[in-house]
């Protein structure tokens, strides 16, 4: 799958690594609703840190349609909020 993270770029992320990356977007997700900024930012790091450690950069120059689209580092919680859907930020 291909991940953007808004203002850095793109990664090519494995199938098989999406289970961890669900449990960070679970928990994100609960410390939003739970209003635990420090939380917040501490697991929207940990996600940016795990779709960069797990994912291949792609060229700044590649044209390939993002499937998930995830925050920048500095995103506020209301920002990352307006990205929601019902699942959090990533699907399933």
């Amino acid at each position: 799958m291909i991940v953007r993270i808004m203002g850095e770029g793109q990664w090519k992320v494995e199938d098989c690594h999406f289970v961890e990356l669900n449990k960070l977007d679970d928990e994100l997700l609960a410390e939003m609703e739970s209003g635990d900024g420090a939380g917040f930012r501490r697991t929207l790091g940990a996600l940016l840190d795990a779709v960069r450690r797990f994912g291949a950069p792609l060229p700044d120059d590649s044209l390939e349609p993002s499937e998930l689209i995830l925050p920048s580092p500095d995103a506020t919680l209301g920002e990352v909020k307006a990205m929601l859907s019902d699942d959090g930020l990533i699907p399933g």
